[in-house]
């Protein structure tokens, strides 16, 4: 091995092995908004001193480590997944252990995007495709099944539809906002065609919860005794519904209509030295099933830490188990996301922009949701669509309004500031609410898993 430097490194562990074989794979590969969005936070790594390495075998191992590790303008919050670890088994302190796991989820959740694209270059676009439609909320997915296995469903619920907000309102608007003000004198278009498909499926979604919601409120009227056993079954099926729906969709997506969701890369900004261009994929397909698998495991230990100290977290800091559940988990589950989608908001490349939000909510929406309730379905926990009226009005409010905001193709900053006021008016609500009968459901679900779940 004489050759030495980034390209030499490089080509030892992905290769241009087998004639280049992962370079005809990306040629092949459209990249979507979700890929594009992730990439715009990482960096390239300076292979020059892995090179120098003799050693075959610890070569790879190091370039393997520097990619993962140091590929992310976000490696400064890798420090706080060990100082968690640390401090759960020192009993730091339970709040101190929740704010940890969610600044350790943040990078978490881009090297497992990362990961996924990597895995991506090897399989196609087709496989590649539903990896990203399957592990781009990993992070959430991750945290609403422990939540389920402590049987704390309110916390479920509330994540879920927090992260569907936070992207239509939050991401969407903030992207539109700053967007708007950096590009004043540039007229600022998007394609329609994506928007109106996700925005369909949201409407589809927030139906299936009206109503579960009103057949709950009807039952409960006619009838002296509650019965939620009609209200569970139709959840239930609205749920097998709307993952028939996002299937279509995936089939949509990838197959059928691919073109509507694949990101245009013309104007890539050749100033930025520092971001890689994604050309072939820099480890290998066995090292990234590796990387990914490690990091699921580590993204479900950071998961159960925020699960069973959520409510300590609540009690110290004075703020409402709903708030916490409903805002922050969803902004650090995305974080990373969100930032790529304000950068190429700022590039006035707002395809990008609104298929990393629409798109997110849509999967969380027709995906993350209705598993949630097929999975407690098999647990035997007893997890419905009703979102309870303010949750639900919150849902179909915010569709609303980002459907009349997309509606004509064209954005300023106004209407950016729009949904995003919208998201502190929603945040600011629930940070005043105290539900009864959410507060007992926590309490229960706390006091029947204090004893069979402990956090070491």
């Amino acid at each position: 091995m004489a050759s030495t430097g980034y390209e030499a490194a490089r080509s030892l562990e992905a290769g241009k092995l087998k004639g280049g074989a992962s370079k005809d794979v990306q040629h092949h590969h459209g990249r979507t908004a979700h890929n594009m969005s992730s990439s715009s936070l990482r960096k390239k790594s300076d292979l020059s001193l892995v090179s120098k390495v003799r050693c075959d075998l610890l070569r790879i191992v190091l370039l393997n480590l520097q990619e993962v590790f140091l590929g992310t303008k976000l490696f400064v919050l890798f420090p706080a997944v060990p100082l968690a670890v640390a401090a759960n088994y020192i009993h730091f302190g339970r709040p101190w252990l929740f704010a940890l796991s969610l600044l350790g989820l943040i990078p978490l959740a881009e090297r497992v995007s990362f990961l996924t694209e990597q895995i991506a270059f090897y399989t196609g676009p087709t496989v590649g495709g539903l990896l990203n439609a399957t592990c781009g909320n990993a992070t959430e997915l991750i945290i609403a099944l422990f939540a389920l296995h402590q049987g704390k469903i309110d916390v479920v619920k509330c994540s879920l539809v927090g992260s569907i907000l936070s992207n239509l309102l939050l991401v969407l608007g903030s992207s539109l906002f700053f967007g708007g003000i950096a590009n004043l004198n540039k007229e600022q278009l998007f394609d329609r065609k994506q928007s109106d498909v996700n925005t369909g499926l949201l409407l589809l979604g927030a139906f299936c919860h009206i109503l579960v919601l009103t057949i709950k409120r009807a039952m409960n009227t006619a009838e002296s005794t509650a019965d939620a056993t009609p209200g569970l079954s139709l959840s239930r099926a609205c749920s097998v519904i709307m993952l028939l729906a996002y299937a279509a969709y995936l089939f949509f997506q990838l197959k059928t209509h691919r073109q509507f969701f694949e990101a245009q890369e013309e104007e890539e900004d050749d100033d930025d030295d520092d971001v890689v261009s994604e050309d072939e994929a820099v480890i290998t397909l066995p090292s990234a099933l590796l990387w990914l698998l490690g990091m699921t495991i580590v993204v479900a230990v950071l998961s159960e830490f925020v699960v069973g100290t959520i409510e300590d977290a609540s009690e110290s800091w004075g703020i409402p188990v709903s708030f916490i559940s409903m805002i922050l988990l969803p902004i650090v589950g995305n974080a990373a996301e969100h930032a790529g989608a304000i950068i190429f908001s700022f590039k006035n490349k707002l395809d990008i922009t609104l298929g990393v939000s629409l798109g997110s909510a849509t999967q969380i929406s027709m995906f993350v949701v209705p598993l949630s309730a097929i999975v407690a379905w098999i647990m035997g926990k007893e997890m419905d669509l009703d979102l309870e009226l303010l949750e639900t009005g919150s849902l179909i409010l915010a569709i609303l309004v980002t459907a009349f905001t997309l509606q004509d193709g064209t954005s300023h900053y106004m209407k950016g500031l729009v949904p995003l006021l919208c998201y502190f008016a929603i945040g600011a609500c629930f940070f005043v609410y105290q539900s009864p009968t959410n507060q007992n459901d926590l309490n229960l679900g706390v006091l029947t898993t204090s004893t069979a779940v402990t956090i070491a």
